[in-house]
Parts: C-alpha cells; structure tokens; sequence
C-alpha cells in the first residue's frame, strides 16, 4: 500500500433504480445503459481509510462518470495535485483531472488481445487491494433500505432524494471505519 500512500481519495458511482418517469424525456435522461433500468446516479470519494468526503447531487443514469467529475463541484473541492484512485471506467476523467495537476491512479488497460505483464498484474492486485475500500463504502450506504440497488425509488420523493444520501453519508461516517 506504500506505493500509494500519497493517494488523498478513492472516487466511483453508484446508481439507485428509481420508477419509470412519466415523461418521455426524463425517462430517456434517468435510463441508464449499464443497469438496465432507470436510475439516480451518484459520485462518491472517500479517503483511502473509508472516510466519505464528497458525495455529487444525484444525476440522470444516462450521465457519464466524466460529466458527473466536471459538474458536481468535485473539482473545486479537490487540491491540486492530488491522487485520485478510480477504477478503469473512469479513463475519460484523466485529462479533466489532469487540467488541475492532479493523477488519476487506476488499474493498468485490460486488452483482449494482449497478456497482461506480470508487473501488470501486479500493479492491479495493488490498485484493487486499496480500491476495494470504496466498495464497502458503497456496500455500507447500500445497507439504508432506500439506497439499496432496486428499491425503485418513488418519483414523488426524488426531490429528497440529494439530502437522504447526504445524511446516510454523514451517518455512515460515524459508525465504525471500513478498515480496522
């Protein structure tokens, strides 16, 4: 873990099903192609340790991790030069990152038609032992019944839906830490 000790924030997206809108172009904004469903989707960083430090407004599932990056305020709480960890879907995000010095760690690109080196493998296994963190943040959140996966949100309570994440985050932050 040493190699990525200067790491400050571990970042990735959750998405939370909600109903079918009944209007055919927030229908088409909340459709979300990796899910399969409608969806409130979220940008959450944490720090290496488990700690929540950023969660972004709910956004239409049809958002990409890059859009979300740019417009969720992200970027103006992030100082430069910092180590952001991502998975590898968030490729897209290192020139915006870039643009305000800082690195975007994430694991080696996976091709289909070449071997991974061995440095490779390891370099992920690394990437992934520090990433998992921000699972269980997720998974911790996930434990509220209203953010599981396919609650299915009602379309009446969207409105409240930004403040219902941002305190089961705060509540989250004061249970015990994700690593012990």
């Amino acid at each position: 873990m040493w190699l990525y000790r200067k790491v400050q924030s571990i970042i990735d997206c959750f998405e939370i099903e909600i109903e079918i809108p009944s209007d055919p172009v927030k229908q088409a904004i909340t459709w979300s192609q990796y899910k399969k469903c409608n969806s409130l989707k979220y940008l959450i960083s944490a720090e290496p340790h488990g700690f929540i430090n950023f969660i972004s407004p709910g956004y239409g599932g049809r958002a990409t991790d890059k859009i979300i990056v740019e417009t969720s305020g992200y970027l103006d709480v992030v100082p430069a030069n910092a180590h952001i960890m991502a998975d590898r879907g968030f490729k897209q995000v290192a020139g915006v990152l870039s643009a305000k010095k800082c690195i975007l760690v994430r694991p080696p690109s996976v091709s289909t038609s070449e071997k991974s080196t061995k440095a490779e493998v390891k370099e992920s296994k690394r990437i992934a032992a520090l990433r998992i963190h921000i699972e269980r943040v997720i998974r911790r959140i996930r434990e509220f019944h209203m953010l599981k996966m396919h609650s299915c949100v009602n379309h009446k309570i969207l409105y409240l839906f930004d403040y219902i994440v941002i305190i089961v985050c705060g509540l989250i932050n004061t249970q015990d830490l994700i690593i012990k």
